[in-house]
């Protein structure tokens, strides 16, 4: 039934700043921008990754009434060849810690980090996701 993830949405107060950080991250301008009725644009959407999973960043007044304004829930994993690396870049940019380098086991090791728009960012660097994507 879930074939893969399509397209994670994450928010953000400054859709602006959002798309520079991102852009910054992942050394690549989006793919598309919805314009923001007279206002700046209310979302962009990257292509991120192997299987050019989209990435897109969603003004948050367009949020339901009832999502979380701090960041909690699940947190999606990006596979990264060096989560110390990874984690280290992302501070340096300006996110803050969420969970601490943690090693799960040969060949499995999770951070997370809160972007600075308060998102859940989520590094892992997993076996079996190279397994897959070799085949």
């Amino acid at each position: 039934m879930l074939r893969g993830p399509a397209t994670i949405n994450i928010w953000a107060d400054d859709v602006e700043a959002a798309r520079r950080w991102y852009a910054e991250l992942l050394g690549a301008e989006p793919y598309f921008e919805r314009p923001g009725g007279g206002r700046p644009a209310a979302y962009y959407e990257f292509r991120v990754g192997d299987h050019q999973t989209e990435l897109g960043i969603i003004d948050r007044r367009h949020a339901p009434p009832a999502a979380a304004t701090t960041p909690g829930g699940a947190v999606l994993h990006w596979h990264v060849d060096d989560v110390r690396a990874a984690l280290e870049r992302l501070l340096a940019m300006g996110a803050t810690p969420y969970q601490p380098l943690t090693e799960h086991g040969e060949g499995f090791i999770t951070a997370s980090v809160v972007d600075p728009f308060g998102n859940v960012l989520g590094v892992m660097y997993n076996r079996h996701y190279l397994e897959v994507a070799a085949r």
